[in-house]
Order: C-alpha cells, then sequence, then structure tokens
C-alpha cells in the first residue's frame, strides 16, 4: 500500500533532498542537487506529474551520478507559467495554481 498514489498525497517520500510548499497560489519546490551543471538537469511536466532528472559524469573519479525524482500535484497547475531555477546546487521550481473551476455536482447525504 505504500507506494500507491493517493489523492492527498503531495508528493512522494522518501529522501530529505526536496522541500515542497504552497505559498501565494503556487506550489514553490526546491531540490538539492549539488554538483550538477544546469544544463545536466531536465524538468518535465506531463498531466500533474513533474519529473526531475539529473546525470552527471565524473571523468576523474570514473562516477556516473544519476538523479530522478517524480512529484505528483493534486491541484490544476498553470504548465504555461511554471519557472525552474538553478542557484549554488539548488534548484527551484515555481508551479502556480491554476484558478480552481467548481465542476461536479452536489450528492445528497441521507440518513
Amino acid at each position: 500500500m505504500e507506494n500507491l498514489d493517493f489523492p492527498n498525497r503531495l508528493f512522494e517520500t522518501g529522501s530529505n533532498d526536496y522541500e515542497l510548499y504552497e505559498e501565494d497560489d503556487e506550489f514553490v519546490l526546491s531540490v538539492e542537487l549539488p554538483g550538477f551543471d544546469p544544463e545536466e538537469i531536465t524538468a518535465s511536466w506531463d498531466s500533474g506529474v513533474l519529473n526531475i532528472a539529473a546525470e552527471h559524469d565524473d571523468e576523474q573519479r570514473g562516477e556516473r551520478r544519476t538523479y530522478h525524482r517524480r512529484f505528483r500535484f493534486p491541484k490544476s497547475v498553470a504548465d504555461e507559467d511554471i519557472t525552474a531555477e538553478y542557484n549554488n546546487g539548488i534548484l527551484e521550481m515555481r508551479l502556480p495554481v491554476e484558478e480552481a473551476v467548481v465542476s461536479g455536482r452536489e450528492i445528497e447525504i441521507t440518513s
């Protein structure tokens, strides 16, 4: 049951390499990616899921570092307005929340 996606889960559990919170009608996500160059990091948005991946080849040590994490968002995000900035090993992304559109119907509760 731990790996199932429930609507009330804001993001996946795991390591503490990121911080995610909602502020002023937008989500703010900060991900620690020290040692990566901006061109080694990719971010993509698809149907309410943000994918962040990074890959770095350290030729001196003969090592390859990779990072991948997916974040599922419970609210509609204005995907055209998502921004990302990478400074001092921290990737900060801002994901504005779209205006809520009320849809559906009220369900009668009987006793």
